[in-house]
């Protein structure tokens, strides 16, 4: 494991195979959709939440580790629909094994992490405090064959693509990857979400789909003043995609904006089908 020092930036990242989806039949030609759970806003069952995702034509959801309670629902929700739980976002909470136990459970391929800056830490202590947690958590995973996937956030310590990029070498392992949020790149930095993309490259094991700009799915509190979009946003999704077309990415991409009810989520769908270039 190395040490918080630029590390070789081509490491692991291009012979890592990109993530293809094949659940029972060949590996569709698109990015498979999500949501993040509680995004759904109807007054349903946990197994009628599922079925009314796959009904609208998501291709599977995502759990928080925190609703550990309800693991068994999912299981049996996922079964009953056959929409499967992806991953499972366990956020900074630094018991990552758990998370990735219940991942392995759910039949979901990975865990987000956000490596949480603690202020009163430099840079260095901060990537090594991680790098601990993350490490002690990896032999789990690889038994699992769960990922560990970094997420670039605001409270992260890693401010800049090139750091997370960095970061993520250091381990030298495929199962710790990049969670990446077009969004958050413009909110929180100031590099491009296509300069993330790019220099994440195939480091990405999955994508977190936001655009702050945007009218209907956006929040006009956090936009940014100056950043624009190719769909009324301020994300360039034809930059994005043309980078994540660069590195053959067919992995999830999972909405991370409000929720709401059935055709709001109906109008998510097809939102996240034109900015990702998905055939309709």
């Amino acid at each position: 494991m190395k040490s918080p020092t630029p590390s070789r930036r081509g490491f692991l990242a291009a012979s890592v195979a990109v993530p293809l989806i094949t659940l029972g039949g060949p590996v569709p030609r698109r990015v498979r959709i999500a949501v993040k759970y509680r995004m759904i806003r109807e007054d349903l069952s946990v197994g009628d939440k599922f079925k009314l995702l796959r009904d609208l034509g998501f291709d599977g959801v995502e759990v928080y580790a925190s609703d550990r309670d309800e693991l068994g629902q999912y299981e049996s929700a996922s079964r009953k629909t056959g929409l499967p739980v992806h991953g499972v976002v366990n956020s900074s909470d630094p018991d990552i094994a758990s998370a990735v136990e219940m991942a392995a459970r759910l039949g979901a391929d990975s865990v987000l992490v956000l490596a949480k800056e603690n202020p009163g830490r430099s840079y260095e202590d901060n990537f090594r405090d991680w790098q601990h947690l993350i490490q002690a958590a990896l032999p789990v995973a690889e038994s699992r064959r769960v990922r560990l996937c970094v997420e670039n956030v605001r409270a992260t310590f890693l401010k800049r693509a090139e750091q997370m990029a960095d970061f993520i070498d250091s381990f030298e392992s495929p199962y710790v990857r990049s969670y990446y949020d077009t969004g958050n790149t413009i909110t929180w930095t100031e590099q491009s979400a296509e300069h993330w993309a790019k220099t994440l490259g195939g480091r990405i094991w999955k994508v977190d789909v936001k655009d702050r700009g945007h009218a209907i799915f956006g929040d006009a509190k956090l936009a940014s003043k100056t950043a624009v979009g190719t769909d009324g946003g301020e994300v360039n999704w034809r930059a994005v995609r043309r980078e994540l077309e660069a590195i053959r990415y067919r992995g999830w991409a999972t909405a991370e904006v409000v929720g709401g009810d059935r055709d709001h989520l109906a109008r998510m769908a097809k939102w996240m089908n034109q900015v990702l270039g998905n055939p309709t």
